[in-house]
């Protein structure tokens, strides 16, 4: 296991000294306002849990593995002051499925099928305790993202198409992070691996992740972690946890998907060449035995190894 370096750092050393590595790092010091001494879920109730506010919608899971794969959850919508009672609570009194059920919030934008969540505009009664770290100009950031969560509850291991810096408010969590060159032994469903308890795996069932090369850290409030894209990611949250996430876009525009309102679509040019591989299996799958499909199999993925120098 390694630990992601923590550093104590500004704006100013952080692009001129750790951004270019590709390498997350916990950026400790940063003013990021009085948020992480406010947001106590009273604090949050009062300035949210209005009767005339919009109800939050929130993923409900009786388990701790979130599986976004398999949807071991369901999306259920509260008033937001009762979302923060429940998500404050080891145990429930009122519940959808168990007593021991988790709640996870996902801010989306206004229009979910069209805008991008945006946590200034959409929580202005927040918005002024909190100094998002936005290192990078207006046209290159795409999202802002609220995120409350239970304790105990621990989110699926994926990874982001886009840069983002999760700033922790409230709550202690660990985040572990493997490298994109670990792929191959993520056992990937999109952009999700099928390994729900990376703590405990089962290995007879996916080998290979024992060669995956983990990375640890834990967040307090006040922390922000930089995650580069394609960077896998799994949080386990301790406490209530109250955190936001700041995507940019790092590449050119023609690099994402312009109807994504959620900024985790792989690059066009990638879902063309997925689109071509599937016809391509499809091809491979009228040949007339095992031993044929297998050994053409081979043959691509050597092809894609000697155009592209795959790291091992």
């Amino acid at each position: 296991m390694n630990k992601v370096q923590v550093t104590e750092c500004s704006k100013e050393n952080f692009l001129s000294c750790f951004y270019a590595s590709r390498e997350p790092y916990v950026l400790k010091g940063l003013d990021i306002g009085p948020a992480p001494d406010l947001w106590t879920g009273e604090y949050l109730m009062d300035k949210l849990g209005q009767d005339d506010k919009e109800p939050v919608r929130v993923h409900v899971c009786p388990h701790r593995h979130m599986d976004f794969i398999n949807k071991n959850f369901l999306y259920r919508t509260l008033p937001f002051k009762d979302f923060i009672k429940r998500a404050q609570l080891n145990r429930q009194t009122e519940f959808f499925i168990s007593s021991d059920e988790r709640y996870y919030l996902r801010a989306l934008g206004g229009d979910p099928r069209k805008e991008p969540a945006d946590f200034i505009r959409q929580y202005p009664e927040l918005a002024g305790d909190l100094k998002l770290p936005m290192f990078f100009g207006p046209e290159k950031v795409f999202s802002s993202v609220l995120r409350i969560s239970s304790p105990d509850a621990q989110l699926w291991t994926h990874y982001d198409v886009m840069d983002n810096f999760l700033v922790q408010i409230k709550g202690k969590k660990r985040v572990v992070l493997f490298h994109p060159r670990d792929a191959l032994n993520l056992y990937l469903v999109g952009d999700k691996s099928s390994v729900l308890d990376i703590d405990a795996p089962d290995l007879t069932k996916y080998p290979l992740f024992d060669k995956a090369e983990r990375y640890e850290c834990y967040l307090y409030p006040g922390d922000v972690l930089f995650i580069p894209s394609l960077w896998f990611h799994n949080v386990l949250m301790y406490d209530f946890s109250v955190a936001v996430n700041v995507f940019w876009k790092h590449l050119e525009a023609q690099f994402y998907d312009a109807k994504d309102p959620y900024g985790n679509k792989d690059p066009p040019q990638v879902q063309r060449a997925l689109q071509t591989l599937d016809r391509a299996m499809k091809h491979l799958e009228e040949l007339p035995n095992d031993f044929y499909k297998d050994f053409y199999a081979k043959c691509m993925i050597n092809r894609l190894q000697s155009k592209f120098i795959l790291q091992q």
